[in-house]
């Protein structure tokens, strides 16, 4: 086991690695930079002594040269204009041109409400999607199961931002939560006290159900179709046959063999719904990375987006060293190191 992990490690940080000379390139894909169109617009307006200023960024950061150079200093493995390694490996995310800030100040706490918001939205899907699918595959074709097929319907055609704004209104309207954000306006640049933890717990509820919904909705059909594949199977029939309690039988058996795809699924599970709440993020002005990330592409601060890109990289390769190990446990036909 340790040696595949060890194996694992290995692989997850050549494909890190990868990934980010993926990312860079694609960034540097488009014609110019933020500096470049700044100074542009500056020497457009005669403005020279701002134009000396960006292109004094542009030599400070090394946006004049190679752009494997510029790569490899971003990175950490090569020396920065400064002469020291100051990159990614080193902790040091870059600098946001269009904030004028370092990128570890811009994202700061938008990165680990993020992960909360994620984190939440998997513990909601996974809670409410399996007991039902699970009542659905037992009880087929009954009043239940087309009641849960009719809310699977409509949890994958109901428009996530649309959901957003009807929760969003009668929330306010019934319980006085504040109309975007996660937590009240009062809250947003004070300290964390036991005030501003409450109510981040209440403004929680609204986008975890509102992105949640579709992979919840998604996650019952499935669930319900493997099931019921499983139930069919001789091993379940020959051992209800012989009067292991039904209970049991589901639960130790076929439960198991239908988790296996939702299992291997982890580790597209978190940047799936990274990239898919930013339109979410935006309609309920959520402080998560999405909408920075867009803004961030759209102007082209490319250290900026290419950390938040590194960062859901990052949550996939850990999501998919999750997915092997639980994998290797639930499936005591999964022998770790066979070919």
């Amino acid at each position: 086991m340790i040696r595949y992990l060890l194996g694992r490690l290995a692989t997850m940080l050549a494909t890190l690695l990868i990934i980010s000379a993926v990312i860079f390139v694609i960034i540097k894909l488009p014609p110019g930079d933020f500096l470049t169109n700044q100074i542009a617009e500056l020497r457009a307006q005669g403005d020279a002594s701002a134009a000396a200023r960006a292109a004094f960024l542009v030599a400070q950061y090394g946006l004049d040269r190679p752009v494997w150079e510029q790569y490899l200093a971003w990175v950490g493995l090569w020396p920065a204009p400064g002469g020291d390694h100051a990159g990614l490996l080193q902790g040091n995310w870059g600098w946001s041109f269009e904030y004028d800030r370092p990128v570890r100040e811009v994202v700061g706490d938008a990165l680990w409400l993020t992960l909360l918001l994620n984190l939440t939205t998997v513990v909601f899907v996974h809670a409410v999607a399996i007991p039902i699918a699970i009542y659905s595959a037992r009880n087929q074709y009954s009043l239940g199961d087309y009641a849960v097929t009719l809310f699977g319907y409509l949890g994958l055609a109901t428009p996530s931002f649309l959901l957003a704004l009807i929760l969003l209104y009668y929330m306010n309207r019934w319980f006085g939560i504040s109309i975007g954000g996660l937590y009240d306006p009062q809250f947003a640049d004070a300290p964390w006290t036991w005030e501003k933890a409450r109510s981040l717990a209440e403004h929680l509820v609204v986008p975890t159900i509102v992105i949640g919904l579709s992979g919840t909705a998604a996650m019952i059909r499935r669930m319900r179709a493997n099931l019921l594949d499983e139930l069919a199977k001789q091993y379940y029939v020959t051992a209800r046959a012989k009067g292991l309690p039904e209970r049991r039988a589901l639960l130790k058996y076929p439960f198991r063999m239908a988790l296996n795809p939702f299992i291997a699924d982890i580790g597209n599970l978190l940047p799936q719904l990274v990239s898919g709440s930013v339109l979410v993020s935006l309609v309920m002005s959520l402080p998560t990375v999405g909408p920075i990330l867009l803004a961030a592409l759209k102007s082209q601060d490319q250290y900026l987006a290419g950390f938040i890109l590194m960062f859901v990289a990052l949550l996939t390769v850990i999501g998919m060293l999750i997915s092997d190990i639980l994998l290797a446990w639930l499936d005591p036909r999964i022998r770790l190191g066979e070919r």
